[in-house]
């Protein structure tokens, strides 16, 4: 082989020696950028996984609108005439309603958001499957007529509605086409009012306070009386306590219910996918708010079984050892343990 033959052969080697030795280094170079190597899996495995709360996907919602087309003309016209009332109830059965006069000012959605249609909003999509049924609060089986008239007496602090009134059957055929495609004897997730965590400790009124002064103060003031409306028939924020709020009958007045209620509907603009409290601010605004003054209601009649009584009724007498202050305030968790404890022996 003559030398420049052997020159032109050593130098082509060499140039592919340069060319692999190239390619090496930007792959090297490019598995450092974007981190495709044999660790690669193992940092994936390791990533946080944030878990969904099953509470709050796949809510049952209201019916859609145009769906009302399939009722007959007369129970259309009753359906949307039960949704006005629900939400204006003021406006034709408050202190100066057009029908009656036979409520407190307050609107029934003031408790029940959205014309009690919004998941965890103390809706009624339940009340038309699981109506009648027996309530231990009067010891008896209920209709939804006697269910609404507790709403009536305590939550708006007012008389009962004729069962024969329209307004009675406008209410009762707007709730059950709510939960018209609601199965009987079933409660769909988001019914209702959510059962928020409890605490170690017992609520606290002060801290309550606190809360109620930052996030609730500037829509129902600072005496909790609300702000009325320009027309003076009803409210554009309902009074939290004082005469023309709900009495201590109402199952707002529970701090439980109170606290479900106002963790994931308050204050203005919160929702479950957007709460704004916690859950000890929602328990000790339940605290605060209900340690104000509101109307009394005889409820001599109330609980006839004492052993049926919720771990939070604030009034005695009580089947276990536990005082009203306990009851009302908490802690909680004890009187639960006894009461469960209990329902076992009984078994």
């Amino acid at each position: 082989m003559s030398p420049l033959r052997k020159l032109v052969t050593v130098l082509l080697t060499i140039s592919g020696l340069l060319v692999i030795t190239v390619i090496l280094i930007m792959a090297m170079v490019f598995n450092q950028i974007f981190g495709f190597d044999e660790e690669s899996p193992e940092t994936t495995d390791s990533a946080p996984v944030v878990k969904v709360d099953s509470n709050f996907v796949n809510l049952w919602t209201a019916p859609v609108e145009w769906r009302m087309m399939r009722l007959e003309p007369e129970e259309q016209k009753l359906v949307k005439y039960g949704k006005e009332l629900i939400t204006h109830t003021s406006q034709y059965l408050g202190p100066k309603g057009s029908v009656r006069n036979i409520s407190n000012g307050m609107n029934c959605q003031n408790c029940h958001l959205n014309a009690g249609s919004q998941p965890w909003g103390n809706n009624y999509f339940a009340v038309e499957a699981n109506y009648p049924k027996f309530r231990e609060r009067s010891g008896a089986v209920e209709d939804q007529v006697k269910r609404v008239n507790d709403c009536f007496e305590r939550s708006l602090n007012g008389q009962a509605l004729d069962s024969n009134s329209t307004e009675m059957k406008a209410i009762l055929a707007y709730i059950k086409w709510l939960g018209s495609d609601v199965p009987k004897k079933t409660t769909p997730k988001g019914a209702g009012i959510f059962k928020v965590k409890g605490l170690k400790r017992p609520t606290d009124p002060i801290k309550g306070q606190i809360v109620y002064e930052a996030k609730c103060q500037s829509c129902h003031q600072a005496n909790g009386e609300g702000v009325l409306a320009e027309d003076g028939k009803s409210y554009t924020y309902p009074p939290l306590w004082g005469k023309n709020s709900y009495n201590h009958g109402a199952g707002l007045y529970r701090i439980s219910n109170f606290a479900g209620y106002v963790k994931y509907n308050m204050p203005l603009g919160a929702t479950y996918e957007r709460p704004q409290l916690t859950d000890e601010e929602a328990w000790d605004l339940g605290a605060y708010v209900n340690s104000q003054p509101r109307p009394a209601k005889d409820l001599s009649k109330d609980w006839p079984n004492i052993a049926g009584k919720p771990f939070d009724h604030p009034f005695g007498p009580y089947a276990d050892p536990f005082s009203e202050e306990q009851h009302k305030y908490g802690p909680y968790k004890p009187i639960k343990d006894w009461i469960a404890a209990h329902k076992k022996d009984k078994k």
